[in-house]
């Protein structure tokens, strides 16, 4: 197990999903660690109607001769996010499986990262640009997910 300060922190509260995301695959390409908490207080931007539309269409989708080979969405927060993340790196590189492997991510603040510092991103916050969003939370119970 790793030190905690050996990690990069950087809190989800309230950070549109995709920049957050594309920040931290960057920290990750560059050979840090990074832990991200609260990761169902992110937001995702756009009507909610049609980001849960878009969620649980990619959840059913499946290959009609192999269903076992379909890709795998999760219902959990923190799944959710870190399968967002990984998307943004080229994960079937041996880059990106290095960097996959350097990323944590958290539902809430976890005990080890009590006392750490999060880092500012330099992200305009959400209610400041856009009008319409629904948190990471909300989709995943939308989705099924029972702690949500």
């Amino acid at each position: 197990m790793a030190e905690k300060k050996d990690y990069i922190v950087i809190d989800a509260e309230g950070t549109v999903l995709g920049r957050l995301g594309t920040a931290t695959a960057k920290m990750l390409l560059n050979g840090n660690k990074v832990a991200v908490i609260n990761s169902e207080k992110a937001v995702i931007t756009g009507n909610w109607k049609n980001t849960l539309d878009r969620y649980k269409t990619r959840r059913g989708l499946q290959e009609k001769e192999n269903p076992e080979h379909s890709p795998k969405w999760p219902r959990r927060p923190d799944f959710l996010v870190k399968r967002i993340v990984r998307g943004m790196l080229p994960y079937r590189k041996s880059t990106g499986k290095e960097a996959y492997k350097r990323l944590r991510v958290f539902v809430g603040i976890p005990e080890e990262f009590k006392n750490a510092k999060p880092i500012d991103i330099k992200i305009k916050g959400v209610k400041e640009v856009y009008s319409k969003y629904t948190s990471v939370k909300e989709i995943s119970g939308r989705l099924g997910y029972k702690n949500a």
